[in-house]
């Protein structure tokens, strides 16, 4: 039924369920994985509760940001090729995680999206916002959410 799965990831315990479940899919479905993370950038000014720091700094905490998800995507593509499956792993620099996470399933030809949802309700959400929120709204594809 999938040909290709995108499961979006940050790390967090609840997104390794998704992680988990879209290689156990995969393998039931004899499809492909893409494995996406997103990597923010440094906020650049005050109001976006920037620090200041020089370029250098900035670049640096950006390098160990990238570098820590390389280190991530890598664990995933080991498991997926441990359990036969065939992985690309994608890491995509940007503040707009949601809108990121559309567009790598346009671009790698996905045709479901698995990524896992906080469940956030009143203030914490209109604070926090919710990204999967996002996704499951402006995509064209279905997407799993796990909890």
């Amino acid at each position: 039924m999938f040909k290709r799965i995108l499961v979006a990831t940050d790390g967090s315990t609840l997104s390794k369920k998704a992680v988990s479940s879209a290689i156990a899919l995969a393998a039931q479905h004899d499809a492909d994985l893409v494995a996406l993370t997103v990597i923010p950038r440094y906020p650049t000014n005050y109001f976006d509760g920037a620090m200041s720091f020089s370029h250098q700094d900035v670049a640096r905490i950006e390098k160990q940001w990238a570098d820590k998800a390389q280190g991530l995507l890598d664990a995933i593509g080991a498991r997926a090729k441990a359990a036969g499956i065939r992985a690309k792993t994608v890491a995509v620099t940007s503040d707009r995680v949601a809108d990121a996470v559309i567009a790598a399933s346009k671009k790698h030809k996905s045709d479901l999206i698995v990524m896992a949802s906080h469940g956030r309700k009143g203030i914490k959400r209109l604070l926090l916002g919710s990204e999967t929120q996002h996704v499951l709204t402006h995509s064209a594809l279905p997407v799993l959410v796990l909890r």
